[in-house]
């Protein structure tokens, strides 16, 4: 019942993602969480690292897309420099933002990969889909107190997720 909640895979951050391996596994697209997922939350731009990690995404060949629960000024701001399709308001795990982000980058659900830091928006919303779920650890502990609360979730979820790898690989 929980495996809804399980990402494909689980990175300490986005620069750890082998850009290679979802080339091998067909994957166009990636739908990209910004609050901390690339950024910590009080971060008002890109900052060089997260810069430097899209310019290498966007040149082996994938499309990009934010897909943010944050608001429309939020996203807009974030994304000056980075010019890249970009939904705000996105109602995370709904599946509307993440169908428009697929027919934006022109790419299929076994085509496209969802990179964000939450179990019950990013991971969830994308498996609902059959997307290619990443989880990345968040980058701040700062976080409202909403978010707080999920995280205490997310870890039972996580407990039991790493307990099934383990039975995996004996």
């Amino acid at each position: 019942m929980l495996e809804k909640f399980y990402p494909d895979l689980k990175v300490d951050k986005v620069q750890d993602i082998d850009l290679d391996f979802l080339k091998k596994n067909d994957i166009k697209g990636v739908v990209l969480d910004i609050d901390n997922t690339l950024v910590p939350e009080y971060a008002k731009e890109a900052d060089e690292e997260a810069l430097n990690w899209i310019e290498s995404v966007k040149k082996k060949g994938f499309k990009v897309c934010i897909v943010s629960n944050a608001s429309q000024k939020r996203v807009e701001r974030f994304n000056e420099s980075l010019k890249l399709n970009a939904i705000h308001r996105a109602s995370k795990p709904g599946s509307k933002s993440f169908l428009k982000a697929m027919e934006l980058m022109g790419t299929k659900p076994s085509e496209t990969a969802v990179i964000g830091d939450q179990i019950f928006t990013d991971v969830y919303g994308g498996n609902r889909l059959n997307m290619f779920t990443i989880l990345v650890k968040p980058i701040d502990s700062r976080e409202f107190i909403g978010v707080r609360l999920k995280r205490a979730l997310e870890g039972v979820v996580l407990a039991r997720y790493y307990r099934t790898l383990q039975k995996s690989r004996k």
